[in-house]
């Protein structure tokens, strides 16, 4: 579905990803892992073209995206949730959503797409009325991975939806990824959570200092000395 190709990408002339490769297949959920400044959000943020690369190509079935602005990314059926969530704050959980699918061809279609996030985040229809901002942080991420799922998405990125969030709701988020991976979406998610990230993904490549050092099966790099050295504390 997704070929990264040998991307390079900087910020003021600071390359903060060196010569990425990686690849996700149809129906998979990959994992970006490693320690904060290795790199993994932006490659998310140059596969959703916030970024652009200064070497190097990313293929989305078979047609070249990495020169794409992001609104034509989104359009391809690409979908990304930021890190922090990033929601208006000041908007309904209904016009938060609405906004989510302004890609969308029909008002059916957006209709359609209200009531299956509806059915994964029950919550949000009994608070569709309430300004976003009120919620608690757990109530905010369920919002902007709806949000993210309004635009029917065939990729799903995730940057970091644990951030800030305790071990029962961390839990329950991840439980979410894996419901929604089951309904047919692929998914590509940024995580510092290591163990959890692992422990849901198909396969997963870690990045230390702007480079892919390792890359293999959720369950074999859970059994890595490596990781388990440096990201796991054992």
């Amino acid at each position: 579905m997704l070929s990264v190709n040998n991307i390079s990408v900087g910020y003021k002339g600071l390359l903060a990803v060196q010569d990425v490769s990686l690849q996700i297949d149809k129906g998979e959920i990959v994992s970006l892992v490693g320690s904060n400044g290795a790199g993994k959000s932006t490659i998310v943020k140059t596969i959703a073209g916030l970024m652009h690369p200064q070497k190097g190509e990313i293929i989305f079935e078979d047609t070249p995206i990495h020169k794409m602005p992001p609104y034509d990314i989104v359009k391809k059926k690409i979908s990304m949730i930021p890190e922090g969530r990033r929601l208006f704050g000041r908007l309904s959980v209904l016009d938060n959503l609405i906004l989510g699918a302004y890609a969308l061809d029909s008002q059916e279609e957006t209709e359609s797409m209200m009531e299956r996030v509806f059915n994964i985040f029950p919550i949000l229809r009994e608070r569709k009325g309430q300004r976003s901002d009120t919620f608690s942080g757990g109530e905010q991420q369920q919002l902007a991975i709806a949000r993210g799922l309004m635009s029917h998405p065939s990729l799903l990125m995730l940057d970091e939806p644990s951030l800030g969030l305790g071990p029962k709701l961390v839990s329950e988020i991840f439980k979410v990824v894996q419901d929604i991976n089951r309904n047919g979406v692929t998914v590509l998610l940024v995580e510092q959570n290591v163990h959890e990230a692992l422990q849901i993904s198909h396969r997963a490549y870690v990045l230390q200092t702007g480079r892919v050092v390792l890359e293999g099966k959720g369950e074999d790099l859970l059994k890595s000395d490596l990781v388990r050295q440096a990201y796991l504390g054992m």
